[in-house]
């Protein structure tokens, strides 16, 4: 019963932590908004006593409300780009739980988007066979530096970013083919757009676009919160998920227990790099866009997202889900903001800045850990009984 108790009081800390750490993010972010607004007003001598309001209603409001800020089409767009990144969230918190920091979650996400393309434009594979391609390349991409972690010791941080960029440009180089490739739009100067030319392989909405009023909208979500679940009870409930978290916990003495240290890290990094890719194939195969080998010069930032909305949640599975949607709730406010006087990129300013905060998580964990813990002994000695006075004893000895 008490490690019960201390379990959900560490899930209530880590939870306040983050709440905490959101709050600080979006005071700073206000500021930030209230000096761009001044500026503005003192440059095109506008009213600087309407600094505060214009800061409020043409910026931190519009991020506030996110997606909601013009419903349903913004709340179609927030879900659009919210399943990917509860994907990559996913991948990098399933590679923290087992001990390992899978910063190459941006590769293997290269690599499923090629993977999902590949298998509808050239394969011309229904949309859930292209997503089990998309997975499968992605899984492939996580596997290498799981095998150079086990079996050489090699720091899995330096072999992923190398394979980052080896699967990006790889990919490029492909899908290119010197203009004249077959799974390039020579006209479009992008991969050929699914929707119009693959519908088969465009995942489906069912009702979901026209509600949203977003083409993009598709079931993607629900098939994201369903691997969140899922990858929550292999890690929580399963024999298999107690060795992961053994070898991550201290890789001897689950080789002492009899765990196959090796086997498992191999196995950490292809579940990982299997999310990453999975979720590139929602992304795409969702008609959200499609790839340009010409201009895809830098590495797909959702994967380095996913390091944040892993953070945010302190690696939860199902707290990635909710990370995964506030921060693409604040981005998608963003464009919604007075482009005129507050560029959108402030939105990435406010979510780096909580996502900077979460590295102080833990100190905030251990504040509140430790002034719950000093509440509870408080309680506990105004409930306990008053020891007896000198007089009660020397009355008893008599007695």
């Amino acid at each position: 019963m008490k490690k019960r108790n201390s379990l959900a009081s560490g899930s209530v800390s880590a939870l306040l932590a983050s709440l905490l750490c959101i709050l600080i993010g979006l005071v700073i972010g206000f500021i930030c908004l209230v000096a761009l607004s001044w500026a503005n007003a003192a440059k095109t001598g506008g009213d600087l006593s309407n600094v505060l309001a214009n800061a409020w209603k043409s910026g931190f409001k519009p991020i506030l409300m996110g997606g909601f800020f013009m419903k349903p089409i913004g709340i179609g767009r927030e879900i659009a780009s919210a399943a990917p990144l509860i994907m990559t969230g996913l991948s990098v918190g399933f590679a923290f739980k087992t001990g390992l920091f899978n910063i190459g979650a941006a590769g293997q996400y290269t690599l499923g988007a090629f993977g999902a393309l590949f298998c509808a434009i050239v394969l011309k594979m229904p949309w859930w066979a292209c997503l089990i391609g998309a997975t499968l390349f992605g899984a492939v991409w996580g596997a290498i530096p799981g095998l150079f972690k086990a079996y050489l010791n090699i720091n899995e941080v330096i072999t992923a970013i190398m394979f980052n960029w080896i699967g990006l440009y790889a990919v490029n180089t492909i899908m290119y083919g010197g203009g004249t490739g077959v799974m390039y739009d020579a006209k479009a100067t992008k991969t050929w757009a699914l929707r119009t030319s693959y519908p088969d392989a465009v995942i489906p909405d069912l009702g979901l676009s026209k509600y949203f009023m977003n083409r993009s909208t598709t079931i993607a979500i629900f098939l994201a919160v369903a691997v969140a679940v899922l990858i929550y009870v292999v890690i929580q409930k399963t024999t298999f998920g107690y060795e992961l978290k053994a070898c991550g916990n201290n890789k001897e003495a689950a080789r002492y227990a009899g765990i196959n240290e090796k086997r498992n890290i191999v196995l950490s990094m292809v579940i990982a790099g299997a999310l990453a890719g999975f979720g590139a194939g929602l992304y795409y195969l969702s008609g959200v866009a499609e790839w340009s080998p010409m201009n895809s010069t830098a590495l797909p930032g959702i994967g380095f997202d996913g390091i944040s909305v892993a953070l945010l949640a302190s690696s939860n599975p199902i707290g990635i889900i909710f990370s995964a949607l506030f921060i693409s709730h604040i981005s998608t406010g963003g464009g919604f903001m007075n482009a005129s006087v507050f560029p959108p990129e402030i939105a990435d300013v406010i979510s780096g800045i909580i996502i900077y905060l979460c590295a102080f998580a833990l100190l905030f964990r251990v504040a509140l850990g430790r002034l719950s813990g000093k509440r509870e002994k408080e309680k506990v000695n105004v409930n306990a009984e008053p020891a007896p006075t000198a007089e009660e004893n020397g009355k008893e000895g008599d007695a």
